[in-house]
């Protein structure tokens, strides 16, 4: 394999992280035990007349969520496969509001970015299967028939990377086989007399003694409707005079069919040692539909943009990955375990959108047409070792290289316009990461862990007029422990100190403008900016606090508080200002992401999850999962109150609940998702509000044999509108804008059938 340009980055690697994973890889090679000579066949054959000869009987299991949450040294939550499907989720996204901490960007029912600790634009390190996904690629669209279970990290761990200053969601995929199962399930969803069909099957077996696999093919086809009303007023702030009224209304659909097969071989390879294959297909392709209407009250400062406008839309995702690991047991405890993975998704977009003047008369064209293609590998070693004093010690290097090329063709009228920038766009990032980190088990009551990672990262891109150049590395240093009061305890207490990062994206280092739709020539408007990137962004760098308290009950049940604490410098934030631009010989106003300051973020998260009959013997066997977060931020450099990290809000809470009848073949239960609305400084002269969300879902199983049961469901029962308004000032007008997005209904039904 030939050594792409960047890896010479090697040498900025901290030489105390190399020195001490060459060391571990030397004594684990050390420690591997010499094979044994082969017996005479004579003496193997030979048995004493008194030997019974007994058949092997192998017994396996697996420890509960709670369970391995309660032994991991760094926090963990565990989602397992049963609180997966309790309600019929359409999209992971919806599965994990309810989970302590987290939040979901966008109107009620309807998922969005998923966000720990409410931090947004980031700060939450999302993984499939342990691998960050390519462009394109969202978690609304991937199904939870595909996903074994879900893996929350609290606080960023040296295997898993530093990447995570709010938290780490791994989604983990279908894996090998536990039991045989050929599994089929039939879906319905409908919302506003809209429906929305999907299966889903899933196939585990063996081919012989040493090949084990598992199969999962989803297809689903969704078909939903949003109406939209925005209000636009300016006022003068000196006389209190209303300068502009407009008010948009209008809809959107838009249908979306995708296609998700998800593999796992695995192959015994002898004793101790295997080789796994894990191919994972994504297809998915949309059509949408816009039509606004604009009225503008009469003496409005500025002219009326459009009075009403068509947009279509569509849009083409695919995305193959096949990933390769091979992993051997070296005795004694010790592991090597060796990974590739190789892929590439492709994304397609095109759309046009025809504006319309008060006569009727068509006034503008945009039609804008963009291809991406990324394509990439990775390649880590691990090395785990069971050293004396209950060291288990993991040791490890990444390489990860991917390469995007980009072409984007944007006409106005029937011509191109921001051909200075150029239509191709060529970028590729190296990133190269070495870690070590040692679990010690002091004591039955103490555990302890130590970590350290080096990450750098490489990205640069070019186009027909601008490079960009970007290298960034951080070390991060890592630290947690438990400790309970004593060995039969069912309470214990958990700490970490940790530093984590935030790089930017490429998006927003790569400078390409896009433009106003409002205001696509002469002078813009400042709450229709322009957007671009800034090449010279700085990582953000957060150190890290967490103290735990946890209470495990008899039957499984469980009692938590989580602080958290993040002091975060060089935070990065858009920033609006006026700019001389080379696509306008106007002065335009642009959003470009910024280095701005420092931040601190601080939060509670309680949680309780038990049977009633656990707190009152006479009580129902009510499964009650209840969660309730406080959050809290303030940015240094940004004038009070209310200025805390774009899109956190105060808080949220959740409480389910779900009943097992006795004598009857019915499960039934519902929650409650809650965020409460709140206010937002951005800057000093943006300020935003964003509504309450209120989401009830609830659900009904009817076991209709062993090898069959009916899931009925319904999502956002208590449908509310979803507010939001958002403010800007400009010399001494104030524009405010405020949006009205109604939300609706799903209802669900779903047929399961082992076959």
């Amino acid at each position: 394999m030939r050594i792409p340009h960047s890896l010479p980055y090697l040498a900025n690697i901290p030489r105390t992280v190399l020195a001490l994973a060459a060391l571990t890889c030397m004594s684990a090679t050390a420690q591997i035990p010499p094979t044994p000579p082969a017996a005479d066949a004579e003496s193997k054959d030979a048995k004493p007349a008194s030997q019974t000869t007994l058949d092997r009987v192998e017994v396996t299991g697996t420890a509960s969520e709670t369970e391995q949450r309660r032994a991991s040294t760094a926090s963990k939550i565990i989602i397992g496969k049963e609180d997966i499907e309790r309600f019929g989720d359409s999209s992971v996204s919806e599965v994990l509001k309810r989970l302590p901490g987290v939040t979901t960007g966008g109107r009620p029912g309807r998922g969005g970015d998923v966000r720990m600790r409410g931090m947004g634009g980031g700060y939450t390190q999302l993984l499939v299967n342990g691998e960050r996904m390519p462009p394109g690629f969202s978690l609304d669209n991937l199904p939870p028939d595909q996903v074994e279970r879900i893996e929350v990290l609290r606080a960023p761990t040296a295997e898993y990377g530093a990447r995570a200053v709010a938290g780490t969601i791994n989604i983990v995929l279908k894996e090998a086989l536990k039991k045989t199962l050929n599994e089929v399930k039939l879906g319905l969803g409908a919302e506003q007399d809209r429906l929305s069909p999907s299966a889903s099957w899933t196939r585990n077996d063996k081919f012989g003694e040493h090949i084990a696999y598992t199969l999962t093919l989803s297809v689903n086809k969704s078909d939903s409707r949003d109406d939209n009303d925005t209000r636009t007023r300016w006022y003068d702030l000196p006389t209190g005079n209303q300068l502009l009224d407009q008010h948009e209304t209008g809809y959107g659909t838009n249908h979306r069919e995708g296609v998700h097969l998800n593999g796992r071989v695995q192959i015994g390879l002898g004793q101790g040692e295997s080789l796994i294959l894990m191919p994972f297909f994504v297809m998915s392709q949309s059509n949408s539909f816009t039509q606004s209407q604009l009225d503008q009250a009469a003496g409005g400062v500025i002219a009326q943009p459009y009075a009403s406008y068509t947009s279509e839309g569509d849009g083409r995702f695919t995305m193959m990955r096949t990933n390769a690991q091979w992993q051997k047991n070296l005795g004694d405890g010790n592991r090597v375990e060796l990974r590739y993975g190789v892929g590439g998704g492709t994304y397609e977009s095109h759309s046009i959108r025809n504006e319309l003047d008060t006569t009727g008369a068509l006034s503008r064209t945009v039609a804008d047409q963009s291809s991406t293609k990324e394509n990439g590998w990775n390649l880590t070693g691990k090395l785990s070792q069971q050293l004396a004093s209950e060291h288990s010690l993991v040791s490890g290097l990444e390489l990860d290289s991917s390469k995007r090329r980009q072409s984007r063709t944007t006409l106005q009228n029937g011509l191109p316009i921001l051909t200075d920038f150029g239509d191709d766009l060529n970028a590729s990032s190296m990133r190269v990461a070495t870690y070590i980190q040692d679990e010690w088990n002091a004591s039955k009551q103490i555990s302890a862990y130590a970590g350290l990672r080096w990450e750098g990262i490489e990205t640069s891109s070019d186009s027909d007029a601008y490079d960009v150049r970007n290298r960034s590395s951080v070390l991060t240093p890592l630290l947690h422990a438990t400790w309970r009061p004593d060995e039969k305890s069912r309470d214990q207490w958990r700490t970490s100190l940790t530093r984590s990062y935030k790089s930017a994206t490429l998006s927003d280092l790569i400078a390409r403008p896009s433009i106003s739709q409002r205001f696509p020539t002469g002078a813009n408007e400042v709450g229709s900016p322009d957007r671009a990137g800034n090449p010279n962004l700085a990582p953000e760098l957060a150190r890290g606090f967490e103290l735990a308290y946890e209470h495990y009950l008899d039957k499984g049940g469980l009692l938590s508080a989580n602080f958290f604490h993040r002091r975060i410098s060089d935070l990065m934030r858009n920033v609006v200002a006026l700019e001389d631009v080379s696509w306008s010989t106007d002065k335009r106003w642009v959003s470009r992401p910024q280095n701005v300051g420092n931040a601190t973020a601080q939060g509670i998260e309680l949680e309780a999850k038990f049977r009633l009959d656990e707190m009152w013997p006479t009580a129902l066997p009510v499964s009650v999962r209840t969660n309730v977060s406080f959050f809290d931020s303030s940015v240094d450099q940004v004038p009070g109150p209310n200025n805390r990290l774009e899109g956190q809000p105060k808080g949220t809470a959740n409480i389910g609940a779900d009943y097992k009848f006795r004598g009857l073949p019915l499960s039934v239960g519902a929650s409650v998702n809650y965020t409460p609305a709140y206010d937002l400084q951005l800057s000093d002269i943006q300020s935003t509000t964003m509504g309450a969300k209120v989401v009830t879902d609830a659900f009904l199983v009817w076991f209709i044999n062993p090898k069959a049961q009916l899931r009925l469901s319904a999502s956002n029962l208590a449908p509310r509108d979803y507010l939001n308004t958002s403010s800007i000032l400009s010399g001494t007008q104030r524009q405010d804008n405020e949006s009205d997005n109604p939300s609706h209904i799903r209802w669900g039904a779903r047929l399961e059938l082992k076959l």
